[in-house]
């Protein structure tokens, strides 16, 4: 895989995990207890090989967000 392709499908994966969190935790809650039960309940679904992925690309992401001075990066 080239080094583009391999950083846009790490982004996907990194965006993945994001967005589902997102998703399963944004029920209607009323509460900060129900609020860290979504959250906890989120987490746990996400699966580990989008997990792994999305840790081991954070040190490239960060290094691409320092050299876009904190701006847009992909």
């Amino acid at each position: 895989m080239s080094g583009r392709k391999r950083e846009s499908a790490n982004v996907r994966y990194a965006y993945r995990a994001k967005g589902m969190i997102k998703r399963n935790a944004t029920t209607k809650v009323n509460s900060t207890r129900k609020l860290k039960k979504a959250l906890k309940k989120a987490w746990k679904e996400i699966n580990l090989e989008t997990l792994i992925k999305t840790v081991d690309d954070f040190p490239k992401r960060l290094e691409a967000c320092i050299a876009a001075n904190g701006g847009y990066f992909e």
